[in-house]
């Protein structure tokens, strides 16, 4: 796949998000989610290391941002599981293949499926397409969006936990490996919304995690829903916010998504949750 046209480039620029359909075939699909059920057949969690993912601002802060499971996840390949499947002594109460909310946070640095699709050809195509000199990979993730309890996700801005100087240096490319639809919870996306800074910062210190800021009570009515189908490909600005309700439909809306970052000139926040380590810094993305 060649890269983008000037149209959609404008476009993008204009929106702050880009849908491409078709990025990758049904193969290409079917090949990522053999690979997810392979990794997730092996799973094996101990009771103490079973962390819920959530993005509402307190529950994240209790939860991931107190977890060394969560906070340490950068460099490794890790589970994390939706609310209420765990009864009080750690032990699931659905089968745990239903359980997880996310694999995370460098599947596309220990698995080789997952490494081909993100380091492909018709990505570096369509990254050098965006202008990006020198990018990097900072974060992939597997989300699974379960029938019935697939967890909401609250409007924000992805540079909020993934803050560079300058601004305007990481994209987010997510994958439907199933289609997204209203039934199964799409993306909602503010148009335009990724011109006007950063509202919040989620900060590591040794201290623990906190917040810079709040997050602005945006304006509901704003949000557009953008349906995906198999295979499409969302580009997401940084900056732009976004957001997608609960899944309770009887359908999963299965994604592979992984965060690029243009290492030329950037600054890489060091009270980002995420750091790059000896063991693994941020891999280039053309190779």
């Amino acid at each position: 796949m060649a890269g983008l046209s000037s149209s959609l480039l404008q476009k993008f620029q204009e929106d702050g998000f880009l849908v491409l359909e078709g990025f990758l075939s049904s193969d290409e699909c079917k090949a990522l989610q053999q690979r997810i059920a392979a990794i997730v057949a092996e799973m094996d969690v101990p009771p103490h290391c079973r962390t819920v993912f959530s993005t509402h601002e307190e529950e994240q802060l209790r939860a991931q941002g107190a977890s060394d499971y969560f906070l340490s996840s950068g460099d490794k390949i890790r589970f994390f599981f939706e609310k209420d499947v765990f009864d009080e002594r750690g032990e699931f109460l659905v089968p745990p293949e239903k359980s997880i909310n996310k694999i995370a946070h460098a599947l596309h640095a220990h698995d080789p499926v997952f490494k081909s699709t993100t380091h492909s050809p018709k990505v570096q195509a369509l990254v050098r397409s965006l202008g990006l000199q020198k990018p990097v990979v900072v974060q992939s993730m597997y989300i699974f969006k379960q029938p019935h309890i697939g967890g909401e996700v609250t409007p924000h801005q992805d540079a909020t936990f993934l803050y560079t100087e300058p601004l305007g240096r990481v994209v987010g490319m997510w994958i439907a490996l199933e289609d997204a639809t209203l039934d199964n919870s799409c993306l909602w996306f503010i148009p335009g919304s990724h011109t006007s800074g950063v509202a919040r910062r989620f900060i590591r210190a040794p201290g623990g995690t906190s917040y810079l800021g709040s997050e602005p009570g945006w304006d509901g009515s704003l949000f557009v829903p953008v349906p995906v189908r198999r295979g499409g490909l969302v580009l997401i600005h940084g900056e732009v916010v976004h957001k997608s309700p609960q899944n309770l439909s009887d359908r999963s809306r299965q994604a592979y998504s992984f965060h690029l970052m243009e290492a030329e000139g950037t600054v890489w926040s060091p009270e980002n949750w995420l750091q790059p380590t000896v063991e693994l810094p941020f891999p280039p993305l053309y190779t």
